[in-house]
């Protein structure tokens, strides 16, 4: 933090003693492609993060900088222009958190100059646009001395990631890095927004987020022909089910249905979303009776369910996972976000981290082509102000 400090003064030219803000990254443990289904989530917030410093200015200017996007200098923009602007690149958004929290009626009657950097690793689908959100956020209501409840500024991360850059993305980001708590992991059904948290004591273990290198080329297309083919299995159910989605059935009222889906690759995704769903309960009640071992089969068991039923693993993926279960020392492992590349997780021993490391990477190489990387996580807090550089 003495280092952020330092580039803070020398970057904007002033001795001041900035203030320093966190939000962390986010993975999902296991829940995946069950949100858009009605059904629950299970993320948690992670070590790596971004970090925002700020100090007001005595004018209406916000000066930005990013010690990961150097080459752009610092990026300005003036309280009452607080527009989209495709130059100012990353910039968008702080620039639309500022605009919204405004909007909301918080009062920002001055601007600021903030730093950030982040050590969440690029690409890694870890969520680094909604970690700089919740930390402009968290920045511009202590600056300010605004008392902006967590949940609106949650769902403000979430507007400017829809409206202001425009993504179509759900809320279980922005949630899980407003919300996350140390050694926690939260369930989460993104519909109604209720969740509880789950105790996850890793003591002798370790996450170990493993990332294919693989761009997620295919992701997008394939995300939006799964919510079609669940969407069209849910209006064969609803022939004979009064449900609003697949989330609310269990895994036997499916079986007993199954027969009304007319189509059997239909068939398959509404079975994963079910079951999935159902996984995300039972996960819960295991990690607050303490049982790793059991979090990490329900794991295994995802993984699987979203390489039969929903394909959409790949090969890169099912490779770092199957070498992973092969290890001694790996509880769990399964793929993790949309699919088609990006990370899977993995809960190790510690004192089996590096052998893990050692043969997923060989596996991968012998059948890819080329490395993996690892990235050894811990599971934090959400969004804060850090106290003396200690977070």
């Amino acid at each position: 933090m003495k280092n952020l400090n330092n580039e803070f003064q020398e970057v904007f030219g002033t001795a001041k003693e900035p203030s320093q803000f966190f939000a962390p990254g986010r993975i999902n443990l296991i829940g995946e492609h069950t949100d858009y289904n009605g059904g629950h989530v299970f993320p948690a917030a992670i070590s790596f993060g971004t970090y925002a410093l700020g100090s007001k200015r005595n004018d209406l200017k916000f000066r930005f900088y990013s010690m990961n996007f150097a080459e752009t200098g610092i990026i300005e923009c003036d309280l009452k222009d607080l527009r989209y602007k495709e130059k100012h690149d990353w910039a968008n958004y702080p620039k639309g958190m500022i605009k919204y929290i405004m909007e909301s009626g918080f009062p920002i009657t001055r601007g600021a100059d903030i730093l950030y950097y982040g050590d969440i690793p690029n690409g890694a689908g870890l969520s680094s646009s909604a970690s700089i959100e919740m930390a402009t956020g968290v920045l511009l209501e202590n600056l300010f001395d605004l008392e902006i409840d967590r949940i609106q500024m949650i769902t403000l991360g979430q507007k400017v990631e829809n409206d202001y850059i425009g993504v179509n993305s759900g809320i279980m980001d922005q949630f899980a890095i407003g919300m996350g708590k140390l050694d926690h992991a939260i369930l989460l059904n993104c519909q109604t927004l209720k969740y509880e948290y789950a105790p996850i004591k890793l003591d002798n273990h370790a996450i170990l987020i493993i990332n294919t290198n693989k761009q997620r080329t295919l992701a997008g297309s394939k995300y939006n022909e799964r919510r079609t083919q669940c969407e069209h299995a849910l209006r064969d159910l609803k022939t004979e089910l009064a449900i609003d989605s697949l989330g609310v059935l269990t895994s036997e009222q499916f079986e007993q249905h199954k027969h009304l889906i007319q189509d059997e690759i239909n068939r398959k995704r509404a079975r994963h979303a079910v079951t999935e769903n159902v996984r995300t309960v039972v996960a819960l009640k295991k990690l607050q009776a303490g049982d790793l071992g059991a979090f990490g089969k329900l794991m295994n068991e995802s993984h699987q369910s979203l390489k039969y039923d929903y394909d959409v693993t790949g090969v890169e993926l099912d490779t770092i996972v199957e070498a992973a279960w092969d290890v001694e020392g790996v509880l769990g492992a399964r793929m993790t976000g949309a699919g088609f590349g990006g990370c899977a997780i993995a809960i190790v021993e510690k004192d089996k981290i590096e052998n893990v490391k050692q043969h997923v990477n060989t596996t991968y190489r012998n059948t890819v082509g080329y490395d993996a990387t690892f990235y050894t996580a811990a599971i934090s807090d959400g969004a804060k102000q850090m106290t003396e550089g200690v977070l």
